[in-house]
């Protein structure tokens, strides 16, 4: 994991002075580090019974897509307000600089699926609640939420704290 690790690169002082974000491009740039990521993470669900991937938007589209192919499972997308052309239905959430709103076709889950919501990074939490938040209007149930990375200072876990939690790499 630590070789993994050193492939993502801090970006100081963005998006704002005092932050260091955690930028997982350089990894996802790296043909075998993105391909070992996406094993190692994909192995964790190889046995799991559940339908769908939910990728939260924008990098978790690049996260949930992938373990959605390896695994043979579909992906379903949220995504911010006005991103979706169908019946959709919405859940405000909290950011560290004001709201934002998140979407899901109302036709994506049905009652009792089954999902793993993915993203590439859990730091407050406020977004993945979002997300479990219209998976389960819409009657599908989180087996697990599961991020690239995790930014354990930040305590984004404890909003999840009746959930699965999974991250591959912790900072």
């Amino acid at each position: 994991m630590e070789n993994l690790k050193k492939k993502i690169r801090d970006i100081i002082d963005f998006p704002k002075p005092g932050i260091v974000f955690k930028d997982i491009s350089t990894l996802l740039n790296d043909a075998a580090g993105f391909q070992k990521a996406v094993d190692l993470f994909g192995n964790r669900y190889i046995n799991t019974d559940f339908k769908y991937i939910v990728g939260i938007e924008a990098r978790g589209f690049l996260i949930g897509a992938a373990l959605a192919y390896k695994l043979c499972k579909g992906i379903v997308l949220i995504r911010k307000k006005g991103k979706l052309p169908g019946e959709k239905i919405t859940a405000e959430y909290e950011l560290e600089y004001g709201k934002d709103i998140l979407e899901i076709h109302k036709d994506a889950i049905k009652k009792g699926d089954k999902v793993i919501i993915v993203d590439d990074l859990l730091a407050t939490g406020g977004t993945v609640r979002a997300t479990i938040e219209l998976v389960e209007r819409l009657g599908g149930v989180v087996v697990e939420c599961g991020f690239l990375c995790e930014l354990e200072f930040l305590k984004g876990r404890e909003k999840l704290k009746d959930y699965n939690v999974y991250s591959l790499l912790k900072f």
